[in-house]
């Protein structure tokens, strides 16, 4: 049991799910209708994405870029690049995935710099970085990919969409660095020919090779919608089957499961004529606020799904989306991977990183906030 309670701790979302759906069938039994209304594509394309980035992660993909931070000199310097290494990065790999890659690294570097003072503003930055930059594209986040597969826009017109508040974050986090290294903006790194990007074993080239044609077969799946997206499935598991096996124990099955249960309870909420009209007239006109206060309570990816059946500005209900990782922990998954990734390294900090996070976010945010209201309200 306490194993179990540990693990329930360690993924607090999926009980909050599993509770969630459990409840939603109590006010709507379930039917064959519920099993059709489960958006079982945005899960085959989440399986093929998350697996493949595993795979991303496992084999070092990106040791090129890493290998730059020795040629770096100052602590400023330094931290742009780490920042947005994340920022471009989370747009194509996720905003998981560019954390898990960029904080470890950014605590190494920092300490070898003998420079640790800075790590928690500038991994706040960087999770910032990952919230802000991922909003770009249709597959950066786990909502984004929901929302672009329901809403039935071109790649393109999502793009476009979502540039001006992209632009913006990243002219603002710059702004933020400079303000942070304002008095010692040519502070040396001392880091020489440091190299933390690892080795990238010859025995493995094939299998870099597979993953980086199945991430480009799932951008293509992603991008054309394709009917055919089920032998995409297929083909990726039966891939990564003959080139690793061992990688699909590592997909974050958790992440897919609390996906299929706010799945059900939206669709059970939904079928409820009662639950939805209600739903319907609390959203109307308030997506953007909405999805924002929602996302505190369970997280924007299952706000997400939870909120769009409801949602009549689709453009408004995104943008919140992506703002509510700004304003607390709990309002974005990502941001629970960064604090789980640093209280590892300094146990007992967490409070710490929660005080220095929410100050750094909030900022950000009551920049931001006003600007994406009023963009967000011409619609998608």
């Amino acid at each position: 049991m306490k194993k179990v309670f540990l693990y329930l701790k360690k993924e607090p979302m999926l009980p909050v799910a599993v509770l969630a759906a459990a409840l939603s069938l109590l006010i709507t039994p379930p039917t064959k209708a519920l099993l059709t209304a489960i958006d079982w594509r945005t899960l085959g394309t989440l399986f093929m994405m998350l697996t493949v980035l595993e795979g991303f992660k496992q084999e070092n993909v990106f040791r090129p870029l890493l290998r730059l931070t020795g040629r770096i000199g100052t602590m400023a310097g330094l931290s742009l690049f780490l920042v947005f290494g994340v920022f471009f990065s989370s747009m194509f790999v996720t905003n998981d995935v560019s954390l898990i890659v960029f904080v470890p690294i950014t605590i190494l570097l920092f300490r070898a710099a003998k420079q640790e003072a800075y790590i928690l503003p500038v991994i706040s930055m960087e999770n910032i970085a990952a919230v802000r930059g991922s909003l770009l594209t249709p597959f950066g986040s786990p909502q984004n990919l929901f929302i672009y597969g329901q809403s039935g826009v071109s790649a393109w017109h999502f793009v476009r969409f979502m540039f001006p508040i992209w632009i913006l974050s990243g002219v603002l986090l710059v702004g933020f660095v400079l303000v942070l290294y304002r008095k010692k903006l040519h502070l040396p790194t001392n880091l020489g020919a440091t190299d933390v990007a690892g080795e990238w074993r010859r025995s493995r080239r094939t299998q870099r090779i597979v993953y980086f044609c199945l991430f480009l077969l799932v951008l293509g799946v992603i991008i054309t919608r394709t009917r055919f997206w089920l032998i995409a499935v297929a083909a990726v598991a039966l891939a990564v089957l003959l080139t690793d096996r061992r990688l699909l124990r590592k997909t974050d099955y958790v992440l897919l499961i609390t996906f299929f249960c706010f799945f059900v309870f939206s669709s059970s909420v939904a079928a409820n004529e009662t639950v939805a009209a209600f739903l319907q007239k609390a959203m109307d006109g308030h997506e953007y606020a909405g999805s924002i206060l929602l996302s505190q309570a369970i997280s924007n990816v299952p706000a997400a799904i939870v909120l769009y059946p409801f949602s009549r500005n689709v453009g408004a209900l995104l943008y919140g989306l992506d703002s509510a990782g700004l304003v607390s922990l709990i309002g974005s998954l990502a941001s629970v991977i960064n604090y789980r990734i640093y209280v590892r390294e300094y146990p007992g900090n967490g409070g710490k990183f929660i005080k220095t996070f929410t100050l750094v976010s909030l900022a950000f945010f009551a920049i931001v906030v006003i600007p994406g209201y009023l963009i967000s309200r011409a619609g998608m």
